[in-house]
């Protein structure tokens, strides 16, 4: 049993892209699956899959490259844990690497990236930076 998901789940996209792999299966939550829908949106996962196999449901994520089969994430850093939550509110939120990354929020209208929360006004726990 895994008492942090989120992390597991970030973690495991970060060492599949490291190592050049297309395809990463988690198991299935609605925060995963929205997490991974927020990070396709922003255009670090190609797609985004439930896969149901013996009752058993799975997200499988594809990861994108660029045209030189270079990893389009090259790290992911987790801010809030079970024992730290990091609240920000919509001034706090800053862009990440100088515009070149993204945080990722869960807020009261679901997982955003940082642009839109800002585009929204609304705050939320940061989850993660990824770059």
């Amino acid at each position: 049993m895994v008492s942090d998901p989120v992390g597991d789940f970030i973690v495991r996209i970060k060492n599949a892209s490291a190592v050049g792999k297309d395809v990463v299966s988690a198991p299935h939550s609605k925060l995963r699956f929205a997490i991974a829908e927020a990070l396709e949106k922003k255009g670090y996962l190609k797609a985004v899959h439930k896969k149901v196999k013996k009752a058993q449901k799975t997200i499988e994520v594809t990861l994108r490259y660029d045209k030189h089969d270079k990893p389009v994430i090259h790290n992911i850093k987790r801010m809030s844990r079970p024992g730290r939550r990091l609240y920000y509110r919509v001034h706090d939120i800053h862009p990440v690497k100088y515009g070149k990354g993204s945080l990722i929020l869960s807020t009261p209208e679901g997982i955003v990236a940082d642009d839109e929360a800002r585009k929204k006004k609304i705050g939320g726990e940061a989850l993660f930076m990824i770059w």
